[in-house]
């Protein structure tokens, strides 16, 4: 069995005190993975009631007038955060794609 604690990867020649802050860095970084798994979960959990809402009453599974605001918005919320705003604007748009392909599965399933 290997020692959980035995240095991996390509840190295992680094300086003690430089695989420390890596440790540490990559620790923040899997709680941030870990919080934005749960955010898109529950923000999966909202747009699904939103596809239900839309089949119940009639509306297409898009709105691409929000759409063009949220990439305009989140853009802005990008450059303010020091992120690249095109990084943003993929990001989003892959998100609406999935979003739009659940509001379609669940019209389908409401006109079955």
């Amino acid at each position: 069995m290997s020692d959980p604690d035995a240095p991996t990867s390509t840190v295992a020649g680094a300086d003690p005190q430089v695989r420390a802050e890596l440790e540490r860095m990559r620790a923040s970084i899997d709680n941030i993975d870990a919080v934005l798994i749960h955010t898109l979960a529950e923000r999966f959990k909202c747009t699904q009631r939103v596809g239900v809402l839309k089949a119940e009453h009639g509306l297409p599974p898009s709105d691409p007038a929000r759409e063009a605001r949220q990439i305009e918005r989140l853009r802005s919320l990008a450059h303010e955060a020091d992120l690249d705003p095109a990084f943003a604007e993929k990001f989003l748009q892959f998100i609406v794609g999935e979003v739009i392909r659940h509001h379609e599965a669940i019209a389908a399933d409401a006109d079955a």
